[in-house]
């Protein structure tokens, strides 16, 4: 059964720009990493809205944030890892 309705979490921005799914949110859903996602992601303390993108999760339980999406929400601040982040998964 894979991820039939939205879920929203907040995590940190990882090395590599990477965003880790929590465990438990994955074992709710039985996620597989062949399904793709519509994830939304946005920096909570720092305004500059919503930036949503088509990806699928890696074996590991990460989900690759492209480049682009980085370069809009980041606004002044420069280096992005390790800013707490509000993620929103919804199925495609």
């Amino acid at each position: 059964m894979p991820l039939t309705q939205k879920v929203t979490f907040k995590t940190m921005l990882q090395r590599g720009n990477r965003v880790q799914i929590p465990k438990l949110i994955r074992w709710q859903f039985k996620m597989e990493p062949l399904q793709v996602l519509k994830v939304g992601v946005c920096i909570v303390d720092l305004w500059s809205g919503w930036q949503f993108f088509y990806a699928r999760m890696g074996k590991d339980g990460r989900i690759l944030v492209p480049k682009l999406t980085l370069a809009l929400l980041r606004g002044e601040k420069l280096d992005l890892a390790g800013c707490v982040m509000e993620v929103t998964l919804e199925p495609a």
